[in-house]
C-alpha cells in the first residue's frame, strides 16, 4: 500500500520524501563500497556542510519553540561529529545511505521501517506540550515538545533529532521511508539532497524506490 503524507502549514519547512524496498531483509543487502567510501568528511560528496546549513536548520527546530542542543541537537550534526571522531557509526545498507547523505549535506533525514508504522498515512506538525517518545533500545526518553515531527496512528516516529525506536529499522526490515528534513531558507538544498540521496539508494542491490503521494 502506498502511503499518504500532510503537512501542517509552517514558515520554513521543505521536506523530500521517499520509500525504498529491498529485494531481500537489510540483514542480508550489502552496502555497495561507493557509500560505505563516504564516510569521510572530505570524501568528495556531491554536497558539503556549512556552518550557514548548520545555523539555518537549527533555526528550522526553533521555529515552533524546541531548542535544539546539547542532546537535543539536529542528527546531522551528531554525525558530522562522530565522522570527525572516526566514530562514524555502519549499521546496514539503509541507515549507512542515509547517514553518508545527511553527514554531507549538512540536513537531518528520519529513516523509518514502513512495516512498523501504524497506519499508512502520515502528518508533519509541530508536536504539542509534553509530547514525548522512546528513542533507543535503553528506553531513553525525548521530549519532543515543539519539534516539527512526522506522525503516524500512534504519535512521533521520525524527527529530525531522533527517531522513534518502535519504527527504526531493524535486520528483517524490507521497506523504509525517508524523510529529508529542509528549510526554504537553504534554496534548492532539500532538492538537491533528494537527488543524490535517491542516487546511492538506487546503487544498493535489489532496492526500488516509490514516491510518497502528498494530501
Amino acid at each position: 500500500m502506498l502511503l499518504t503524507i500532510s503537512m501542517d502549514p509552517h514558515p520554513l519547512l521543505e521536506i523530500e520524501l521517499f520509500v525504498t524496498r529491498f529485494a531481500t531483509s537489510l540483514a542480508r543487502t550489502e552496502t555497495p563500497p561507493a557509500i560505505a567510501a563516504l564516510v569521510e568528511p572530505d570524501a568528495g560528496a556531491d554536497l558539503t556542510a556549512t556552518d550557514e546549513v548548520r545555523a539555518e536548520v537549527r533555526q528550522l527546530l526553533r521555529a515552533g519553540g524546541f531548542k535544539p542542543a546539547g542532546r537535543s541537537k539536529p542528527a546531522s550534526e551528531y554525525l558530522v561529529a562522530a565522522a570527525t571522531e572516526r566514530r562514524f557509526p555502519r549499521i546496514n545498507a539503509a541507515v549507512d545511505a542515509c547517514n553518508v547523505v545527511s553527514l554531507h549535506s549538512g540536513l537531518p533525514i528520519s529513516l523509518v521501517d514502513v512495516d512498523r508504522m501504524n497506519g499508512h498515512a502520515l502528518r508533519i506538525g509541530i508536536a504539542p506540550a509534553a509530547t514525548s517518545y522512546v528513542f533507543n533500545a535503553s528506553g531513553q526518553v525525548i521530549d519532543a515538545s515543539g519539534l516539527v515531527c512526522a506522525f503516524d496512528g500512534e504519535g512521533p516516529t521520525g524527527t529530525p533529532v531522533k527517531d522513534a525506536q518502535r519504527t527504526k529499522t531493524h535486520d528483517d526490515t524490507r521497506a523504509t521511508l525517508s524523510i529529508i528534513w529542509g528549510t526554504t531558507s537553504l534554496p534548492g538544498r532539500t532538492a538537491r539532497t533528494a537527488r543524490w540521496y535517491r542516487e546511492l539508494v538506487s546503487a544498493i542491490a535489489g532496492a526500488t524506490i516509490e514516491d510518497v503521494t502528498r494530501a
